[in-house]
Protein backbone atom coordinates (compact mmCIF):
# COMPACT_ATOMS: atom_id res chain seq x y z
CA UNK A 1 0.00 0.00 0.00
CA UNK A 2 1.01 3.40 -0.47
CA UNK A 3 1.66 5.97 1.96
CA UNK A 4 0.83 9.32 0.61
CA UNK A 5 -1.26 10.81 3.14
CA UNK A 6 -0.68 11.89 6.82
CA UNK A 7 -3.66 10.07 8.01
CA UNK A 8 -2.23 6.79 6.39
CA UNK A 9 -0.09 6.36 9.11
CA UNK A 10 -0.53 4.96 12.74
CA UNK A 11 1.62 5.25 15.88
CA UNK A 12 1.45 3.90 19.28
CA UNK A 13 0.57 6.01 22.19
CA UNK A 14 2.93 5.76 25.74
CA UNK A 15 0.36 3.82 27.20
CA UNK A 16 0.91 1.36 23.99
CA UNK A 17 -2.71 1.70 22.17
CA UNK A 18 -1.90 1.80 18.13
CA UNK A 19 -3.71 5.48 17.21
CA UNK A 20 -4.46 5.83 13.40
CA UNK A 21 -4.04 9.43 12.23
CA UNK A 22 -7.21 9.33 10.99
CA UNK A 23 -8.96 9.91 14.20
CA UNK A 24 -7.35 13.65 13.22
CA UNK A 25 -9.04 14.42 10.26
CA UNK A 26 -10.32 17.90 10.23
CA UNK A 27 -7.89 19.11 12.63
CA UNK A 28 -5.12 21.52 12.44
CA UNK A 29 -2.59 19.07 13.81
CA UNK A 30 0.84 20.49 15.41
CA UNK A 31 3.92 17.16 15.15
CA UNK A 32 6.58 17.46 17.52
CA UNK A 33 9.37 15.50 18.28
CA UNK A 34 10.14 15.66 21.74
CA UNK A 35 12.97 15.67 24.33
CA UNK A 36 12.57 15.44 28.59
CA UNK A 37 16.49 16.14 28.94
CA UNK A 38 16.84 19.13 26.36
CA UNK A 39 17.33 23.08 26.18
CA UNK A 40 13.89 23.42 24.51
CA UNK A 41 12.38 20.71 26.89
CA UNK A 42 10.30 24.16 28.15
CA UNK A 43 8.91 24.45 25.05
CA UNK A 44 6.31 21.82 26.74
CA UNK A 45 4.76 24.75 28.38
CA UNK A 46 3.81 26.81 25.24
CA UNK A 47 2.55 23.65 23.07
CA UNK A 48 0.39 22.59 26.28
CA UNK A 49 -0.65 26.39 26.33
CA UNK A 50 -1.50 26.45 22.53
CA UNK A 51 -3.54 23.02 22.41
CA UNK A 52 -5.56 23.81 26.06
CA UNK A 53 -6.34 27.23 24.07
CA UNK A 54 -7.27 25.82 20.25
CA UNK A 55 -8.24 22.48 21.01
CA UNK A 56 -11.90 22.96 21.00
CA UNK A 57 -11.66 24.74 17.39
CA UNK A 58 -9.83 21.48 16.33
CA UNK A 59 -6.28 21.98 16.91
CA UNK A 60 -4.15 19.56 18.33
CA UNK A 61 -0.83 18.80 19.25
CA UNK A 62 1.11 14.98 19.11
CA UNK A 63 4.19 14.63 20.94
CA UNK A 64 6.85 11.73 20.07
CA UNK A 65 9.55 12.05 21.90
CA UNK A 66 12.91 10.77 21.05
CA UNK A 67 16.62 9.78 21.90
CA UNK A 68 18.45 10.49 18.83
CA UNK A 69 19.86 13.49 19.79
CA UNK A 70 22.23 13.93 22.70
CA UNK A 71 20.53 10.87 24.60
CA UNK A 72 17.77 13.57 25.53
CA UNK A 73 15.27 11.20 26.29
CA UNK A 74 16.71 7.94 27.73
CA UNK A 75 13.52 7.13 29.97
CA UNK A 76 10.53 4.47 29.73
CA UNK A 77 7.47 5.30 28.53
CA UNK A 78 6.30 5.55 32.02
CA UNK A 79 8.87 7.87 32.50
CA UNK A 80 8.46 10.24 30.14
CA UNK A 81 4.89 10.21 30.40
CA UNK A 82 5.20 11.47 34.26
CA UNK A 83 7.99 13.62 33.74
CA UNK A 84 5.51 15.74 30.76
CA UNK A 85 2.50 15.60 33.32
CA UNK A 86 4.24 16.49 36.88
CA UNK A 87 6.58 19.31 35.17
CA UNK A 88 4.42 20.42 32.67
CA UNK A 89 0.98 19.50 32.94
CA UNK A 90 0.97 18.19 29.29
CA UNK A 91 -2.84 16.72 28.23
CA UNK A 92 -2.11 16.95 24.59
CA UNK A 93 -1.26 12.95 22.91
CA UNK A 94 2.36 11.61 23.59
CA UNK A 95 3.17 9.25 21.48
CA UNK A 96 5.82 5.93 22.42
CA UNK A 97 9.40 7.01 21.51
CA UNK A 98 10.60 6.82 17.93
CA UNK A 99 13.14 7.60 15.76
CA UNK A 100 12.96 10.98 13.53
CA UNK A 101 16.06 9.97 11.25
CA UNK A 102 17.89 6.90 9.73
CA UNK A 103 16.72 3.96 7.98
CA UNK A 104 14.40 3.33 11.56
CA UNK A 105 12.84 6.38 11.40
CA UNK A 106 8.84 6.68 12.27
CA UNK A 107 7.06 6.33 8.98
CA UNK A 108 5.66 9.56 10.25
CA UNK A 109 8.31 11.15 10.48
CA UNK A 110 9.55 9.71 7.32
CA UNK A 111 6.29 11.09 5.13
CA UNK A 112 7.17 14.52 6.69
CA UNK A 113 10.11 14.97 5.76
CA UNK A 114 9.83 13.95 2.20
CA UNK A 115 6.88 16.25 2.13
CA UNK A 116 8.67 19.04 4.39
CA UNK A 117 12.27 19.38 3.97
CA UNK A 118 14.69 21.38 6.25
CA UNK A 119 17.77 23.23 6.05
CA UNK A 120 20.16 20.15 6.20
CA UNK A 121 18.26 18.05 3.61
CA UNK A 122 15.13 16.14 4.73
CA UNK A 123 16.94 15.30 8.07
CA UNK A 124 15.64 16.90 11.32
CA UNK A 125 18.69 18.64 13.10
CA UNK A 126 17.52 18.33 16.85
CA UNK A 127 14.16 17.82 19.50
CA UNK A 128 11.12 19.89 19.15
CA UNK A 129 11.53 20.44 15.25
CA UNK A 130 7.63 21.15 14.64
CA UNK A 131 5.71 20.54 11.68
CA UNK A 132 2.36 22.27 11.00
CA UNK A 133 -0.52 20.48 9.04
CA UNK A 134 -3.80 22.14 7.91
CA UNK A 135 -7.37 20.50 8.78
CA UNK A 136 -6.79 17.66 5.26
CA UNK A 137 -3.89 16.61 6.22
CA UNK A 138 -1.80 18.23 4.63
CA UNK A 139 2.13 19.34 5.78
CA UNK A 140 2.24 23.16 5.48
CA UNK A 141 5.53 24.68 8.05
CA UNK A 142 8.23 22.98 9.33
CA UNK A 143 9.90 24.87 11.87
CA UNK A 144 13.03 24.60 13.59
CA UNK A 145 13.88 24.13 17.39
CA UNK A 146 14.94 27.28 18.03
CA UNK A 147 11.21 28.61 17.11
CA UNK A 148 8.99 29.03 19.95
CA UNK A 149 5.54 27.62 20.47
CA UNK A 150 3.62 30.62 20.67
CA UNK A 151 5.37 32.43 18.03
CA UNK A 152 3.51 30.03 15.26
CA UNK A 153 0.55 30.48 17.05
CA UNK A 154 -0.81 32.92 13.96
CA UNK A 155 -0.12 30.60 11.67
CA UNK A 156 -2.09 27.96 13.76
CA UNK A 157 -5.22 30.27 13.98
CA UNK A 158 -5.01 31.06 10.11
CA UNK A 159 -5.48 27.78 9.40
CA UNK A 160 -8.05 26.77 12.39
CA UNK A 161 -10.21 29.68 10.57
CA UNK A 162 -9.17 28.68 7.16
CA UNK A 163 -13.06 27.21 5.07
Amino acid sequence: MAFNSFYDYEAETLQGDVVSMQEYTGKVVLVVNTASKCGFTPQFEGLEELYKKYKDQGFVVLGFPCNQFGSQEPGSAEDIENFCQVNYGVTFPMFAKVNVNGEDAHPIFKYLKSELGGLLGDNIKWNFTKFLLDKNGKPVERYGSIKKPESIEPEIKSLIDAK
